[in-house]
């Protein structure tokens, strides 16, 4: 019902792959079980096939002549990853043309430099104006975008881990209460008053059901715990690695302008090499969040739209699938025969035991001196076909049966048999209260089961998560791109001011030399 992957989906495409690319191809089986929690066979019922997000993925795929892709969203799919990468190819492009463009122009400045032997050093006050004025600006553009990004982050990485640590809950949580069903289900095993116990077939039912719970609560649990853990790592190193940039940009566009004003060519020329690989840096990694970000938006619309129609056969089987009507009222039906067949034990006992006045000579357990009013019997919320039932007049319910019960205990001697009128001993009535509360804990687990098969309880999860996370997801990933991208851009615009002011300062000054030496 869940997959172990329930938490990537509710972040990104981006930490789906990275969970997919930890998975070989031949263990590809072990993701078909995975996608049912309560799978009883590997044969799937099939549905209508819903292609997702299909109008936003509608992309140009390089690895498809670049033709548009069709196929919607599906992390399983390389054309669909091959798609969304495309839409940060303008950012990977401008990087290349960056980094080579940089080293083209150094070439020819010292190819000139080496060519002209004569050099003039004409100096404009305009040029040194204008150029002082833009590294000013760009400058200050790129502490800006250094602190958009710094911002943008820390809360990028607020909303993916809140994102992942509500889906984890949610997981845990269907963990425990699958853990508490199966814990009900061998404690039924064991139940029975005097000597009335459940029939044996019913005991083989309930081992089957108990074995597939437990392995798929483990693989659940398991899987859950193995990748949050991975995804808090990589979680982690975003926003370090993000940081990081962050304060080395900022740092350089400070030291940079400081050695431009100061003069200091030979530490600008440091800076301007280690800024040439930063920004290309910089701007390779504004397009992996652009891309990012594009995967998070196609992620929630395909949320959406599977919400709309949850049934149909999709993409998001993979990760977090409904299960199979045939698997789910499997189960439902086992937790309900269960539930039916301990009120027939209890029933049993009241009416062949308790509520009959057998003779001393019968002896224990049949004969313990039992008398007075009849005890009512316990109201059986399903009939024999496991359809429900409405309680009769005269029966209790498993909600209020020992409060009932209760009037009915007689003292007892040490011998066991009542002393005073009543139709239970304390140890009958703790006994029948013994099989109540698992009956009544399984009965309350109905709506949980029923919740699962039908897609009810993930079709709330994703609309949870596409009204509260997903607005925030889709905003903060765009802000990191934009603070990359101004940062980038601001930093790229600042080393070429920052040489250009540079020289016509040392142009002006050395103009101001040679007036000085021409006067004398």
């Amino acid at each position: 019902m869940l997959s172990i992957k329930l938490q990537l989906l509710l972040i990104s495409s981006f930490f789906f792959s990275y969970s997919l690319s930890r998975e070989s191809p031949q263990n590809y089986e072990q993701w078909v079980v995975r996608r049912h929690v309560l799978e009883a066979s590997a044969d799937l019922v099939e549905n209508t096939s819903l292609i997702l997000a299909a109008e936003r993925t509608h992309r140009k795929d390089p690895l498809d002549g670049l033709n548009y892709y069709t196929g919607g969203w599906n992390i399983s799919e390389k054309h669909y990853f091959s798609s969304v990468g495309f839409t940060g190819a303008p950012l990977f492009i401008l990087s290349g043309i960056w980094f080579v463009g940089f080293v083209l122009c150094l070439l020819i400045i010292a190819l000139c430099h080496c060519c002209c032997q004569n050099q003039h050093y004409a100096y404009s006050p305009t040029a040194l104006a204008i150029s002082f004025t833009f590294l000013v600006l760009f400058s200050t553009a790129a502490i800006i975008g250094c602190v958009v990004l710094y911002i943008g982050q820390g809360k990028f990485h607020s909303a993916t881990t809140n994102t992942l640590d509500d889906v984890v809950k949610q997981a845990e949580k269907t963990v425990d209460s699958l853990n508490n069903v199966s814990d009900s289900l061998s404690a039924a095993k064991n139940v029975g008053v005097a000597q009335i116990v459940l029939p044996s077939n019913i005991k083989q039912k309930i081992d089957g059901v108990e074995q597939k719970i437990n392995a798929s609560s483990k693989i659940l649990e398991q899987g859950t715990e193995k990748n949050s853990d991975g995804i808090r790592q990589v979680l982690d190193s975003i926003r370090l690695t993000l940081i990081i940039i962050a304060a080395v940009m900022m740092l350089l566009a400070l030291l940079g302008s400081f050695f431009s004003v100061r003069g200091m060519e030979r530490l600008l020329y440091v800076m301007a090499a280690t800024g040439w690989i930063l920004v290309t840096i910089t701007f390779i990694l504004a397009g992996i969040f652009l891309l990012l970000h594009n995967a998070v938006a196609d992620t929630c619309v395909a949320m959406e739209e599977w919400v709309e129609n949850p049934t149909a056969h999709s993409a998001l089987d993979d990760i977090l699938p409904c299960v199979d009507n045939q698997t789910a009222q499997e189960t439902l039906y086992e937790t309900k025969d269960v539930t039916f067949q301990m009120v027939d034990v209890v029933n049993q006992f009241i009416t062949n035991i308790a509520n009959l006045n057998i003779p001393p000579q019968a002896g224990p357990p049949l004969y313990y001196a039992q008398s007075g009013p009849l005890l009512p019997i316990l109201c059986n919320p399903f009939h024999p076909n496991i359809t429900s039932r409405q309680c009769a007049r005269g029966e209790v319910d498993l909600n209020n049966a020992g409060q009932e019960w209760r009037k009915f205990v007689c003292q007892v001697s040490t011998n066991g048999t009542c002393t005073t009128v009543g139709r239970l001993t304390p140890s009958y009535y703790d006994q029948l209260m013994a099989i109540v509360n698992l009956g009544r804990v399984l009965n309350n687990y109905g709506p949980f089961l029923a919740e699962l098969a039908d897609c009810t309880f993930v079709r709330r999860t994703f609309s949870d998560v596409i009204r509260v996370h997903c607005p925030g997801l889709r905003r903060d990933s765009q802000w990191i791109v934009i603070g990359l991208s101004i940062v980038s851009a601001a930093i790229m615009f600042s080393l070429i001011f920052w040489i250009l002011y540079a020289r016509e300062k040392r142009h002006r000054s050395y103009t101001k030399l040679m007036a000085a030496c021409t006067s004398f």
